[in-house]
């Protein structure tokens, strides 16, 4: 080995060390490998190069990547995925199997040809509802819902963009022969088979009978409402810290948010001190300060004497909803803490509860910093719940998304997916070409809007594509690529090529656990 072969062996001991620690992110990492090399000259800076380092940018992989998240999206955004959850009902029935088994067909279906992400979105809300409607626990079907939308993308080159990465590095290697769209189906059928037969005969008896967070409120007994209040004109509580007025110390009432000039005030509530024309939100039971009259037109019980006694008056009453959101992949809030987030303040709505892990987080969770995964029980307005669900920061698992679809666009999608699929497996153009196509078609035709395409493609997995793209690069020019593989053949040739494959399985499958699975297809 030469020194070049020992800086790239190094660097990639560096990067899977990096990947397992989360020094940095891991596009970051890639992306820093790859200058690496070119900075070492392994790979070259000239344009007519043949391992030209910036050449990664125009990989065929990248291209098909991008375009099938923005087909996707654009089923989504059709209602395609939204109507498949609607036939899911209607077909489910009410015994638990078949409810787990109509659940995973629609949905392994579905993501052999749509991204995993969107699928098991949409669904998560509906399985939720329906487990409540008809008295199961959710916690039955979750695991199942993200395994049948694993092992759904199996079926087809498109299913993940994993295998869109792996059939990427085919498509421009002379060694191996383009792969189509059905090429890895049978593979696929056993996955799904195999899943299918343990999830719903054994699955059931390991998952989890865990409560949702929304069933640890009675609803019934604990339902409480929100009311605005203003403070008036000559009010006691005018130039008074909260903490030295009657709110610090009422009982059946919490103050739940400040707004001043239309404006919430983000600043601890203990701080906060009231001036004339304040409007606070006031949350309590129906016997406490926010008796209600009647469904319409809700005001303030006993509104005369609380503006005498406390300088307050009733402006408009609503209903506190609760509703359950997790925390999403692409969310801001990773990583901070509830109070460091000063949340309340933030989102005008209040936190109840925290689950992790299995385990339901009541009290002394707002100094845990937040992860991806974690669920939690939010009380508010519905107006309030409705923008805190409008970004990507939750995903809604009481109701389904309320945005409006474009239903009469939902041909032009599923179309463009029906081309790719046929004119993939007849070959008659390379996938990318075929991808980047219906890309343009879905947006040309606003199914979905240049903005929304580009806020549907996952970044951080392109970026590390590219990055790992150059690693491959510079693997295949110093030649340790060829010794790797001489080495492999030379230890374990004997043993059979189903050994290997087995032993090539088992080590990609364990690094998957350690290292994002598009790390593992690149590397």
């Amino acid at each position: 080995m030469d020194w070049q072969q020992y800086f790239v062996a190094g660097l990639i001991v560096l990067v899977f060390l990096a990947f397992v620690r989360e020094w940095l992110a891991p596009e970051l990492v890639a992306m820093g490998a790859l200058l690496a090399c070119a900075a070492a000259g392994i790979l070259d800076l000239q344009p007519d190069a043949p391992n030209y380092a910036l050449q990664v940018f125009g990989h065929p992989a990248v291209v098909t990547v991008a375009s099938m998240f923005i087909i996707s999206a654009s089923l989504e955004r059709t209602g395609v995925i939204e109507k498949l959850g609607e036939l899911f009902e209607k077909a489910a029935g009410t015994g638990p199997k078949r409810v787990l088994f109509v659940m995973m067909a629609l949905v392994a279906l579905l993501s052999g040809f749509v991204n995993n992400t969107p699928v098991v979105v949409v669904f998560m809300p509906i399985v939720i509802n329906l487990c409540r409607k008809r008295d199961l626990k959710a916690s039955k079907f979750l695991i199942p819902l993200s395994y049948a939308a694993i092992v759904g993308g199996t079926m087809t080159i498109i299913g993940t963009s994993t295998n869109l990465i792996a059939a990427g590095f085919a498509e421009n290697s002379p060694e191996v022969q383009n792969f189509r769209m059905f090429d890895i189906l049978p593979l696929g059928l056993v996955f799904v088979v195999v899943t299918f037969v343990y999830l719903l005969f054994f699955g059931n008896k390991v998952l989890p009978d865990r409560a949702t967070l929304a069933s640890l409120i009675d609803t019934e007994s604990s339902r409480e409402f929100i009311t605005h209040a203003v403070v008036k004109r000559g009010s006691a509580l005018a130039g008074v810290t909260f903490g030295d007025t009657w709110l610090a110390n009422a009982k059946g009432i919490r103050i739940i948010d400040v707004i001043r000039d239309g404006e919430r005030l983000k600043s601890a509530l203990t701080a906060i001190v009231f001036e004339e024309g304040d409007e606070i939100l006031v949350k309590g039971k129906l016997d406490g300060v926010m008796g209600v009259t009647q469904a319409d037109g809700l005001k303030l019980a006993n509104a005369h004497e609380a503006e005498d006694e406390a300088g307050l008056e009733g402006v408009r009453t609503e209903s506190a909803v609760i509703m359950e959101g997790i925390i999403g992949p692409d969310s801001n809030l990773v990583g901070k803490t509830l109070t460091q987030l000063n949340f309340r303040q933030q989102y005008g709505v209040l936190i109840l509860a925290v689950h992790r892990r299995g385990k339901n987080l009541q009290e002394k969770f707002e100094s845990v910093p937040l992860a991806f995964g974690d669920t939690l029980l939010v009380q508010g307005s519905r107006e309030r719940m409705s923008r805190l669900f409008r970004n990507k920061d939750f995903i809604n698992l009481s109701e389904r998304s309320t945005k409006s679809f474009r239903y009469k666009l939902a041909p032009i999608p599923i179309l463009a997916i029906l081309a790719f699929i046929v004119l993939n497996t007849i070959g008659w153009a390379p996938p990318s070409f075929l991808a980047l196509g219906g890309a343009v078609l879905v947006m040309a035709t606003r199914c979905i809007d240049p903005k929304e395409a580009y806020e549907a493609i996952d970044w951080r997995v392109i970026f590390m594509i590219f990055g790992m793209l150059g690693v491959g690069m510079a693997l295949e020019a110093t030649g340790l690529a060829a010794s790797m593989a001489d080495f492999v053949v030379t230890s374990c040739g004997a043993l059979g090529p189903h050994f290997l494959l087995a032993a090539f399985y088992l080590l990609a499958a364990l690094m998957t656990e350690m290292i994002s699975n598009n790390a593992v297809a690149a590397l």
